[in-house]
């Protein structure tokens, strides 16, 4: 596995009391030092042209301006300095990089992980929001169909809060795949499990709200019945992972239960899943506020790469969540008679 990273994301500098902190990528590199295999790649950032292949033209200028002027509070939750304008293009660059990186047929179906920063998957076309200013993993997925031979992307969004921007970006398209598992009830209040896309998107958006105290057994059951199936039905030619890191039931803001093992199998589940239907798989980090169990869950990723076999969960498969995916594969359009 190759980890995409730059310096220049620790230039978003966020402050001392904010959760998303440069010091989130110094954890992880910490964690993947006595790791086997681990790889960097400094990838370029991404231009002006390639991030307003999503967002609005308008909106991005304003966001270089609003950092030229030394930056400051967008919202109450999102912040900004000088220096974040080229963490947010290097950050989309890394994102762009793990999708090209994925789908290059010469690098062996190499799986690739984007650690950049600020993450993405809750900016929408024209506004900033929850930590996020550019939308990386839409900006991956639509660098994929627009220069690499793909045709077709999912993505599986695994953050413990519902990324709203992804879904909002592709709701109406029908050659992006959103699947997203999140604790139900909290920011931003949206993914509902009846939000499955609109016109040409209908049945190409896919939410698993999952109820507080959801754990591995929960995950791996949501990811083995309804998940995994309909990304196979989509028959996409990449696979992208919004690989957040807090719904792990040691992080400060989750009250979801997944533990860095749960991380390890719904990685096995997935990498399963692209070597079966021959699809490209890439990486890209969003979420993740416990510095050690954010570092354990990357890492956790690689080791699985690298062969490591995690443990499977035993429990039950909590009832709520039963009844969740009961009621997604009788009546989304992806899971009907499959």
């Amino acid at each position: 596995m190759r980890f995409g990273y730059s310096e220049t994301c620790l230039d978003h500098d966020t402050g001392d009391r904010h959760p998303e902190t440069p010091d989130r990528l110094r954890a992880i590199k910490e964690g993947l030092k006595r790791k086997h295999g681990v790889e960097y790649v400094e990838a370029d950032s991404a231009d002006v042209e390639t991030v307003a292949a999503i967002h609005d033209r308008e909106y991005v200028e304003e966001v270089r301006e609003f950092c030229a002027d030394g930056g400051g509070n967008w919202d109450p939750d999102t912040v900004a300095v000088e220096g974040t304008w080229d963490a947010v293009l290097q950050s989309a660059g890394l994102s762009a990089w793990a999708a090209e990186r994925a789908m290059d047929g010469d690098s062996g179906r190499e799986t690739p992980f984007a650690l950049g920063r600020p993450p993405g998957h809750h900016a929408v076309v024209d506004d900033a929001m929850g930590f996020c200013f550019v939308n990386n993993v839409a900006v991956a997925a639509q660098h994929a169909l627009d220069d690499t031979a793909a045709e077709s992307v999912a993505i599986v969004d695994w953050d413990v809060h519902h990324g709203n921007g992804t879904q909002d970006i592709f709701y109406e398209r029908d050659d992006v795949l959103f699947c997203s598992t999140h604790e139900e009830g909290i920011y931003p209040g949206t993914g509902g499990s009846g939000e499955t896309g609109t016109g040409d998107g209908e049945g190409t958006t896919l939410n698993l709200p999952m109820p507080a105290g959801a754990g591995d057994a929960d995950f791996a059951a949501a990811f083995e019945r309804v998940v995994e199936p309909a990304v196979e039905s989509f028959d996409p030619d990449l696979l992208l992972v919004s690989a957040g890191f807090d719904a792990h039931r040691h992080d400060p803001i989750s009250r979801l239960r997944v533990s860095t093992d749960g991380y390890g199998v719904l990685t096995g589940r997935l990498r399963d899943l692209a070597d079966e239907t021959d699809t490209a798989l890439g990486f890209v980090l969003e979420g993740g506020y416990g510095l050690d169990v954010l570092a354990e869950g990357v890492a956790m990723v690689h080791e699985v790469f690298d062969g490591l076999d995690p443990v499977q969960p035993d429990d039950d498969v909590d009832d709520d969540v039963e009844e969740l995916l009961t009621g997604l594969r009788s009546r989304h359009p992806l899971l009907v008679g499959n």
